[in-house]
């Protein structure tokens, strides 16, 4: 279990997010597998760990909400409850001086989701989408991976002064990093974003969020550069 953490203020909702969202996962069965609250309480734990300053409970929050967002555009994913339990799982395990979050966050979905008695395809879809946080590039025919993608990327574009309150944070994560491997690390992920086809995979994501992001991104980017 994770380490006992501060309650967010959020938590109360987001504990019935997570239940309602296992129990679509089931089949709409709420009686058919173990509560769900122990897990919410376990995951919830592990975003509010204190080394963690990005990937926190207000990220889980902001990409369940840019799900919610998508969906009620018509950007709808061809499993939502999977998409939901991925963004749960998808920096669960999280340390920023590892690389192989991504991979130790999907074994975790694969353990919770079959002893919460998801199903073995739901839970493999789960697992997979939570891996494609890594490239952030799914398949043109990929609905869940879109959406998912596009919830988790929808920070980059947020208003200029929200998105230094980001990078900044981003920064606090990595304080250990020395600031010229920090710039040269920071500025390869930007360009690996900026060197998408696209950044945004949904019509929404395409028409709301892309331009603002690349603006941003370049922002950021020309500013790593040039320090």
């Amino acid at each position: 279990m994770a380490a006992e953490s501060t309650r967010h203020p959020a938590q109360e909702d987001l504990t019935k997010r997570w239940a309602d969202t296992v129990r679509d996962a089931r089949g709409g069965e709420d009686g058919s597998g173990p509560s769900p609250l122990p897990y919410a309480a376990n995951l919830l734990a592990r975003w509010a760990e204190p080394r963690r300053r990005y990937h926190t409970t207000d990220h889980l929050l902001a990409v369940l909400d840019h799900v919610d967002v998508l969906e009620a555009h018509g950007e709808r994913a061809e499993d939502p409850a999977a998409v939901r339990l991925a963004a749960w799982f998808h920096d669960a395990v999280y340390l920023p001086d590892r690389s192989e979050n991504e991979e130790r966050s999907a074994r975790l979905a694969e353990r919770a989701l079959a002893e919460l008695g998801v199903g073995a395809d739901r839970t493999a879809e789960v697992a997979r989408l939570v891996r494609l946080t890594v490239s952030h590039d799914p398949a043109a025919d990929d609905t869940n991976g879109a959406v998912l993608c596009d919830a988790d990327l929808a920070v980059l574009a947020s208003p200029p002064d929200a998105y230094a309150v980001y990078t900044a944070a981003v920064r606090e994560e990595y304080a250990f990093v020395p600031d010229d491997a920090f710039r040269a690390g920071r500025a390869a992920v930007l360009r690996q974003l900026l060197d998408l086809p696209m950044l945004f995979r949904t019509p929404y994501g395409q028409r709301v969020w892309a331009d603002p992001a690349r603006r941003n991104m370049g922002d950021e980017l020309a500013t790593l550069t040039q320090a």
